[in-house]
């Protein structure tokens, strides 16, 4: 376990050389609201030790979705720390460098994102905006539950994952076969 003790150094072309620590993974989509927050708290929470999430968006909506925040509370998840901001903090001199990058959603997938330090390995889980449903109530909720259930199961297999599946040659597969048996 990487909280437990160091990760070997690898090769620094592209990812980071000193490989102690934990995984440091950021979730990306287009608003920032909602899938990459539900996605952060959750491996944040499950990660624990292991890794280090962060969210961020390419168009951030200024603050995560309410439904999200109410969901993850119901759900005994800490919010706060959890904000809707752009995926530049994270890259430029003096930004934290990442193992992997997980779009969330099909635009974000499809944009041109910023280089981020550390050349992270990028992978893909798409999945359906819970903020596109409006009303009813209950099918709001419905469909946040929905997309919680969805990365709960992918943000569990990534924190079983052994350490050689998350090595830098091998994250990226790890990462969308994740996605895939899902």
């Amino acid at each position: 376990m990487i909280g437990a003790g160091r990760r070997k150094s690898v090769k620094a072309g592209g990812y980071r050389a000193d490989m102690s620590g934990p995984f440091r993974i950021l979730i990306l989509c287009t608003g920032n609201s909602a899938r990459s927050i539900l996605g952060e708290a959750l491996l944040r929470d499950l990660g624990a030790e292991r890794f280090e999430a962060f969210s961020a968006g390419s168009q951030p909506k200024g603050a995560p979705h309410p439904a999200a925040l109410a969901l993850l509370a119901a759900r005994g998840h800490a919010t706060d720390g959890l904000s809707s901001k752009s995926w530049d903090v994270f890259a430029g001199a003096g930004a934290t460098t990442l193992d992997a990058a997980i779009t969330v959603c099909a635009s974000a997938a499809g944009e041109a994102c910023p280089v981020f330090p550390g050349a992270p390995a990028r992978a893909h889980w798409g999945l359906d905006d819970p903020a596109a449903v409006t009303e009813p109530a209950d099918a709001v909720e419905a469909a946040f539950a929905a997309t919680y259930a969805a990365l709960e199961a992918r943000v569990k297999a990534l924190v079983a994952a052994p350490d050689a599946d998350l090595a830098p040659d091998r994250i990226a597969a790890t990462l969308n076969a994740i996605h895939a048996a899902a």
